[in-house]
């Protein structure tokens, strides 16, 4: 009897990525022999958040969008880097064997975060973390008019109370006031008289 092949361990990872693939394809296949498959124009149609996408796709976006974006997934990826020191920081052997290396850990990571702070400070410095707000411009004139004249007419607006509609009342009826006829002026006559020639065999 030989001895026994023990799996090295990137067999134990082919072994998971390979069991991994198979069970999502059978997850899929499940998936598609079980669910009903009837498509209509409203699930064809493209769904973002509850809204009807309306217009082309080829917009232009800020590009403040993209940096937000890019300094999010910087900032999430770098957190990544804290299970290794925490593995290293929180084992007991390591620190047993040497009391300087959780030392050693703990300096490393105030190096990292303070690496990690001074970046998040320059970016919201630099403004790229603020939100793209309209900011308001107050207009300014060189009229002298007292504020408290302001004041009075909005407080003459204010107490202004609209009539409530009563069928009962007689209505009023505007007198359309006709502008008086002009005097007629006598008709003159025309400043020369015409004369007409007589043929010469009458």
């Amino acid at each position: 009897m030989g001895d026994v092949v023990q799996i090295s361990e990137f067999g134990k990872i082919l072994i998971f990525l390979i069991t991994g693939i198979i069970l999502v394809c059978l997850i899929f296949f499940v998936n598609r022999l079980m669910s009903p498959n009837h498509p209509n124009a409203e699930k064809l149609s493209s769904y973002e958040c509850g809204e009807e996408p309306t217009g082309s796709a080829w917009l232009p976006f800020n590009s403040r969008f993209y940096v937000i974006a890019l300094v999010f997934l910087l900032f999430e990826v770098e957190m990544v880097f804290v299970f290794p020191w925490a593995t290293v920081f929180g084992s007991h052997e390591i620190n047993n064997f040497d009391p300087r290396w959780g030392m050693l850990s703990l300096i490393e990571m105030f190096l990292f975060l303070g690496v990690l702070i001074l970046g998040l400070v320059y970016v919201w410095c630099k403004g790229d973390l603020d939100w793209i707000k309209p900011k308001p411009i107050t207009p300014t004139t060189d009229v002298k008019i007292p504020t408290s004249l302001y004041d009075q007419l909005n407080t003459e607006q204010s107490t202004y109370v609209v009539r409530q509609f009563n069928m009962e009342q007689t209505p009023v009826v505007a007198t359309i006031e006709t502008p008086a006829a002009p005097t007629s002026q006598p008709i003159r006559k025309p400043m020369f008289k015409p004369t007409f020639k007589k043929p010469s065999d009458e």
